[in-house]
């Protein structure tokens, strides 16, 4: 299915400004993979001091950019958008950083479901800028209830 505009991204993930990294999805295989887009731009306010003569994405934030990609497939794949569930981090594995993410690209990041059990599930990401690799990572993330109030 795809393409997947921002409001279906935030009707999947509780995230919003300026967490929200993910703009749009353009391809989602339910149980398999996701393709996304970050569309990075200089008025992110992390480029104020990351780094101001040479603005770059920090590292975790392209992480946290395939996680919140891998969180849409997760809810989209079980029938949870809307439902008020969490995808939580549980562990971050083999992260690699191979180019800088500056400012004036668009971030495509690839996202594969390698296993799921219950309501744990593992992925595989991958970011790029055009053809070129920018990172990859290996992660471990949770579904469950948000906490309540």
């Amino acid at each position: 299915m795809g393409p997947l505009d921002i409001k279906r991204v935030m009707a999947a993930i509780p995230h919003r400004y300026p967490m929200l990294l993910v703009d749009r999805i353009e391809e989602l295989v339910p149980n398999e993979r996701i393709v996304a887009i970050k569309a990075v731009t200089i008025n992110e306010p992390f480029f104020q001091g990351h780094f101001p003569s040479r603005p770059i994405m920090p590292g975790v934030l392209i992480v946290e950019a395939m996680a919140q990609a891998a969180g849409v497939l997760a809810v989209e794949s079980l029938g949870l958008r809307d439902s008020g569930k969490l995808v939580y981090f549980m562990a971050i594995d083999n992260t690699k950083f191979r180019t800088p993410v500056e400012p004036g690209v668009l971030l495509r990041l690839e996202v594969t479901l390698t296993q799921s059990r219950r309501a744990v599930s593992k992925f595989s990401g991958r970011a790029y800028v055009g053809d070129k690799l920018a990172a990859e990572t290996e992660f471990t993330a949770m579904i469950a209830d948000a906490p309540a109030d």
